[in-house]
């Protein structure tokens, strides 16, 4: 196919050598729906070895008159007839001109194409390999729903992108963050009855408003926002949260939060986890920080888990870490699970058969379920996995007795029966991700985020832009 190295300048098809393509079978896809698209590049390392670097990417085709996409921006060429597939974006934004070219060669299945791909900087190559694109319709011949799943109720969120939902005092809190235009912030639901949720209030702040987590603990609420770090509203009264105060967290504030017994736990986006005294829910206390090593934690702390005196934090690139915080005088860094290429983002703990046992999940290119046998920090050892496409990510994870509820955004909320951990098999799923709903954009954040299970006999699930969906608990 050529390396595509003329796309940068003339941004059409004539910069890669597609003779050798499938012409017929490329014919046959339809250029219309959103895609997702992992991207291979090889790289020669100094020994004479090659790395291998993956990335993602999407892109959403129109045929209804509205604008065709590829990474956020709206496409300057599209070559999608006679057998041909070409997509080309250029985003002007300075300081750099930058642009991507995919040139699709195969359609080696339904909804499935690969080819080669460039990334141009100031119209020079940057970064050129293969892609695989798979569309985001459901799997062929897949029903919306199985194993006794059904939608309760739909709800919609006006406030930004929903990303995460809490369940407390039979209401239910969905924070939003900043997208498309659209300011984030939190919504109120009164969910006493499950299938007809009612919406109560909606609160956003000026100039802070991208509230990415949310946890409760007696009348607190406890929402995370990237500006103030850790905002305590009350809710005394359910359907009225008050603002009481915020627990800053340095520049960036805070990603994700999460409680445990009587402790709070923030995930500080400047590279560190606080962690608060809750006895008293509406008066935190700062009681310790933990900042690992930037070898353990490169891109920051993105989320965690606390199960038996151990601290899980899933470190973006840098990996999943286990820590003892029995004594927080003297927290220790037990040990470590990396790999590469994948953005380590969320994980749910439990015991089986005696084993401490971790299910750990990522997001970007290559990412699935990892099942990992944590029982000896030191020594972690992978003992399964389950995939889904090979271009979705997976978002939240809560772990019930031998069911694995996961959010996994385009691939919606799926359920796994673990009990034996080694062979994840799934038993029930709901597809939430539809092309035609009003927002969808071709970003790989799209679908089901955020999963909770009050003990109500419900699901619920922040899905972007759907809002909040409830589910039967089967």
């Amino acid at each position: 196919m050529g390396d595509g190295t003329h796309a940068c300048e003339t941004l059409d098809s004539s910069g890669f050598d597609l003779s050798a393509c499938d012409t017929a079978a490329l014919a046959q896809v339809p250029p219309v729906g959103v895609f997702q698209a992992s991207q291979r590049e090889e790289r020669l390392l100094a020994d004479g070895g090659t790395q291998a670097d993956f990335s993602a990417v999407g892109f959403m085709l129109r045929d209804d008159g509205g604008t065709s996409t590829l990474a956020g921006q709206a496409l300057v060429t599209q070559e999608t007839v006679d057998g041909r597939f070409f997509l080309a974006m250029r985003s002007t934004t300075p300081p750099m001109n930058t642009s991507i070219a995919l040139a699709g060669c195969q359609a080696p299945s339904a909804g499935v194409i690969t080819g080669c791909f460039v990334r141009c900087t100031n119209n020079a190559p940057r970064r050129k390999g293969t892609f695989e694109a798979h569309r985001m319709t459901w799997p062929q011949g897949a029903p919306e729903s199985s194993g006794g799943l059904q939608l309760r109720a739909e709800a919609h969120v006006a406030l930004g992108m929903p990303v995460d939902v809490y369940v407390a005092k039979a209401h239910a809190y969905v924070v939003s963050v900043n997208k498309q235009g659209k300011t984030g912030g939190l919504t109120v639901f009164d969910v006493s009855d499950p299938a007809h949720p009612v919406f109560k209030t909606s609160i956003s702040i000026p100039g802070d408003s991208y509230w990415n987590g949310v946890w409760a603990q007696g009348d607190a609420l406890y929402v995370a926002s990237s500006v103030s770090g850790v905002i305590v509203f009350d809710i005394t009264q359910p359907a009225e949260p008050a603002f009481l105060r915020s627990l800053p967290s340095g520049l960036y504030g805070v990603h994700t939060v999460l409680v445990h017994g009587q402790r709070l736990f923030a995930t500080a986006n400047e590279g560190r986890t606080d962690i608060f005294d809750v006895s008293t829910p509406l008066a935190p206390v700062a009681l310790q920080s933990i900042a690992l090593p930037e070898e353990y934690s490169i891109g920051g702390p993105h989320d965690l888990f606390v199960y038996e005196d151990r601290l899980y934090i899933s470190n973006a690139q840098g990996g999943y870490s286990i820590m003892d915080i029995s004594d927080l005088e003297n927290i220790r860094h037990l040990g470590q699970y990396a790999y590469p290429d994948v953005y380590s983002h969320h994980s749910a703990v439990g015991t089986f058969a005696g084993r401490t046992i971790a299910f750990e999940g990522g997001e970007f290119a290559a990412s699935h379920l990892r099942v990992l046998d944590v029982t000896d920090p030191a020594n972690i050892v992978k003992i399964g996995e389950y995939r889904k496409r090979p271009v979705t990510s997976i978002h939240n994870l809560i772990l019930k007795g031998d069911r694995l509820y996961i959010a996994w955004y385009q691939e919606g909320l799926r359920v796994l029966d673990v009990s034996n951990p080694t062979r994840p098999r799934e038993v029930a799923h709901y597809n939430t991700f539809r092309e035609t709903d009003p927002g969808r954009t071709d970003h790989i954040f799209q679908g089901a985020f955020g999963v909770r299970l009050p003990g109500d006999g419900h699901i619920y699930v922040a899905d972007a832009p759907r809002g909040l969906l409830i589910f039967n608990e089967p």
